[in-house]
């Protein structure tokens, strides 16, 4: 198994204007630039920013369609994660994403 991660694509409008991007997909983007081996280490899905995201609920359920998501595959323990209430599934969001990267996969940490 792999661990999966859900981005945005940039570029999007909504109500509020646009084009904008997520800033937190864009630090997760910054760190996959850095550390181009997690490309073919992680299995990377980019979206388009409209709710539903059927990719994601199907993994985590409606109520975390929130991105960056990383839905973990299991075999590396990670007590931060949080828990699917509707699929059982761990992950992580956000910038809580680059500890976990950086322990299991052995890249460089951000500076605290």
């Amino acid at each position: 198994m792999t661990d999966r991660l859900f981005l945005l694509n940039p570029g999007w409008h909504d109500d509020a204007g646009g084009p904008w991007y997520c800033p937190a997909g864009a630090i997760i983007e910054g760190v996959l630039a850095f550390h181009p081996a997690l490309k073919t280490q992680l299995d990377i899905t980019r979206l388009d920013h409209p709710r539903p995201r059927p990719a994601v609920i199907s993994q985590v359920g409606e109520d975390h369609q929130s991105c960056p998501i990383l839905v973990l595959d299991g075999t590396f323990d990670w007590p931060e994660a949080r828990t699917s209430e509707a699929t059982g599934k761990r992950f992580l969001q956000d910038e809580a994403i680059i500890p976990y990267l950086a322990a299991r996969y052995g890249i460089a940490r951000p500076h605290p």
